[in-house]
């Protein structure tokens, strides 16, 4: 069988193991995912192999440190899956919900249900945690999924798909509701973009070369984020004390996450004070300034001057562009030509500056006071998520359960014919 045939034979399984899965009870899904939450404690030993695997060939290909990071199972990954299996777990089931019902003049109940979308690929790069995400989320939200990850994540995406099976199994649920093509051959992604009979949405996650690669392929609708330039603006009324911690951990916690920030907006009349302290705080810690003239003598040692090929860059490393603004005017408006519709922050003890901004900034999570690392599904509420999208077509922001779901339209009807 070649690559084509194996990619269609998994698309109908997908599609057969969808309709079964959308007829799933809910206390079915949830006893998988508890299953699989077992699974993931009792067989850590056997995931650390195989992702000891990967992380070996990983270093022998020389793979940058950003790639390797996510690559990396460590015990605190392999606990937020677990935790992730045990939220999504105890969610409400959305599928068959009905919501806003109304009675129409003639008599007639008019209402929307909450349904899968049917068959989900999700296409990443390295990550083997989007393996369980994606998978936990979309077996709640009664979608089959397709999870077809970077070759160099292959042994730890094998081993986590293997588990999900058992989880599946052992829970009475359709084990093709969760699929991992059996080759690292990119020929299975362009033939897998081909399969709009059989997949009714895709997921790119990861680099903006492989989401473009996959928008430009793909025969079915696209779920993306090319990329996450996220911005700070510390304006004139800010709390340094505040400003400062929020800063660092934006910048440092993660800096190859698309929620990392990678440039500081400060206002003019605060950056003379906040830049100082900013520079002292991260700057030993290896945080290097692009800088902008106003800001470069502010920074130090740790700055150099900017260029504009620094605005609107996804460093994904510890280096920040920094720039000072004369205001929320002039802030909006560079975010709204440099920013990626990502995660954007004031910093601001105006309240009415904090609404213009929340109002009139576009991306999928914008925030006053907070760091925009809070860009992230179970950061928010949602348990795991399996991705971010920034296309608004038909979920902005992180997406969880709901996010996988559509809605149907129903009526209740009790013989009325149309005059």
């Amino acid at each position: 069988m070649d690559i084509r045939e194996q990619m269609v034979e998994m698309g109908k399984r997908a599609k057969a193991a969808a309709r079964k899965l959308s007829a799933a009870s809910g206390k079915a899904k949830a006893d998988a995912l508890l299953i699989l939450a077992g699974l993931l404690e009792s067989e850590s030993a056997a995931i650390a192999e195989a992702n000891k695997l990967d992380l070996d060939a990983a270093a022998e290909r020389g793979l940058d440190k950003a790639r390797v990071q996510r690559l990396t199972i460590s015990e605190k990954v392999l606990g937020s899956m677990i935790q992730g299996c045990r939220e999504v777990a105890a969610m409400a089931d959305p599928v068959g919900e009905i919501e806003s019902m109304v009675k129409r003049p003639n008599g007639m109940l008019v209402g929307r249900m909450r349904v899968p979308l049917g068959v989900v690929a999700m296409i990443y790069e390295s990550r083997p945690n989007a393996t369980v995400d994606a998978g936990i989320l979309c077996l709640k939200a009664g979608n089959a999924v397709i999870l077809r990850g970077g070759s160099e994540a292959f042994h730890s995406n094998t081993c986590l798909a293997g588990l999900m099976h058992r989880a599946l199994e052992e829970a009475g649920l359709p084990r093709d509701a969760v699929q991992v093509p059996p080759t690292t051959d990119r020929e299975a992604v362009a033939e897998m973009l081909k399969l709009e009979e059989y997949i009714d949405v895709v997921i790119p996650r990861g680099g903006e070369g492989l989401i473009r690669a996959v928008t430009s392929q793909a025969t079915m609708p696209v779920l993306k984020h090319y990329k996450g330039v996220c911005h700070i603006y510390a304006d004139l009324s800010c709390d340094l004390d505040k400003a400062v911690p929020i800063v660092e951990n934006a910048k440092m916690q993660y800096p190859s996450g698309c929620n990392a920030l990678e440039c500081l907006l400060v206002h003019r009349d605060v950056a003379g004070e906040l830049l100082p302290r900013v520079a002292e705080a991260i700057g030993p810690k290896g945080v290097k300034f692009k800088a902008c003239p106003q800001s470069l003598p502010l920074l130090g040692e740790y700055a150099e001057p900017a260029s504009d090929e620094d605005w609107g860059f996804e460093f994904l490393d510890l280096i920040l562009a920094v720039k000072v603004v004369d205001g929320l005017d002039e802030a909006m408006d560079h975010i709204a030509r440099y920013g990626s519709n990502h995660t954007e922050s004031i910093l601001s003890e105006d309240y009415q500056n904090c609404m213009r901004f929340i109002r009139e900034v576009d991306a999928s999570l914008v925030v006053a006071n907070a760091t925009t690392r809070f860009n992230d599904g179970g950061q928010l509420g949602l348990g795991a998520e399996i991705g971010i999208s920034t296309s608004k077509l038909h979920a902005y922001g992180p997406m969880g359960i709901k996010e996988l779901t559509s809605a149907k339209f129903v009526l209740l009807g009790e013989g009325q014919v149309r005059e």
